[in-house]
């Protein structure tokens, strides 16, 4: 909850906290409503103001992990907190919100860390993807039989699939390794050569973006800076299913993070086109469709 490179990581673990630093001059204790959208209304205009270098996206970003640290964890949840290192610290919840004014990370809630400490390399490739985002919080609660399998020091299956719209697990986590490598190539890419992943101080925070209905796979914006895009791979759901997944997402980029000259553009990324897909798309003309193809070779040597 810190963010993977965070300089107050140590600072948070020896003080038994989690922690954040924005919006530090206001106590969030008569503001903290039931309802994260609520809140991010009153405050990121607030962030703005302190923060006019900053869009909608980061503030978004910013506002949404601080109602969570301040509200949306509760006593006795469990929290993993990344070092910075490749490992992650498992703890839990034990009081509500404190405000310390004069602390470079004001807005905390105490914790009990447990002793054992998760590598990065025993999650599984889901686990993995969903508490991998930069100066993010991310809800995890649906892996919480393999975390408390990790906490006890067992390794989880090879693959872990807890959505019931995703059909072939294995097929799922194929696609997961795919989002990660589309991340990382693509500037190689016909989407990089419109669009840039959204990126908070040099880091991605587009990968995975939170949304109130679901993270959005990838958060792009056109070079020309006029354009988001919601970008969704197809992971073994109906596929005319997604079309409506997808046009949520953007509908909550509209509604929430879009600035008044922006338009909001969809884009699904599948194997394969189907009956079913081209005749929701023959509809929404704003959504996009790209297939992708795997290319495995041996050589001899």
């Amino acid at each position: 909850m810190l963010g993977r490179k965070s300089a107050y990581a140590d600072e948070a673990y020896k003080g038994n906290f989690i922690a954040t630093g924005f919006i530090k001059d206001r106590d969030l204790s008569d503001h903290l409503s039931e309802n994260w959208r609520e809140f991010n209304k009153e405050f990121i205009p607030l962030f703005l103001e302190q923060n006019p270098e900053k869009t909608k996206v980061s503030a978004g970003l910013a506002c949404g992990m601080l109602w969570t640290i301040a509200k949306g964890v509760q006593v006795g949840d469990v929290v993993l907190c990344p070092d910075g290192k490749g490992n992650y610290f498992p703890g839990e919840i034990i009081g509500g919100y404190e405000y310390r004014r004069d602390a470079v990370l004001p807005h905390r809630r105490s914790v009990r860390w447990y002793t054992r400490v998760i590598s990065r390399d025993e999650m599984s490739v889901a686990l993995k993807n969903s508490s991998g985002s930069i100066g993010t919080v991310s809800n995890i609660s649906k892996y919480a039989t393999e975390i408390e399998s990790l906490i006890a020091g067992s390794s989880p299956a090879a693959i872990v699939s807890t959505d019931p719209t995703i059909e072939d697990p294995s097929e799922f986590a194929l696609e997961k390794h795919l989002e990660d490598f589309l991340v990382e190539n693509w500037k190689s890419t016909e989407l990089g050569k419109r669009f840039d992943i959204y990126e908070e101080e040099g880091e991605k925070v587009g990968q995975q973006y939170p949304s109130d209905t679901g993270p959005i796979d990838i958060l792009a914006i056109s070079k020309d800076k006029k354009e988001i895009a919601v970008i969704e791979l197809k992971k073994g759901r109906a596929s005319d299913v997604v079309v409506g997944q997808v046009q949520r997402y953007m509908g909550y980029v509209k509604e929430e993070l879009a600035e008044s000259d922006q338009s909001v553009r969809g884009i699904i990324i599948a194997f394969e086109d189907d009956v079913k897909i081209s005749r929701a798309l023959s509809v929404a003309p704003n959504i996009e469709f790209y297939t992708y193809k795997i290319h495995f070779k041996l050589e001899k040597k």
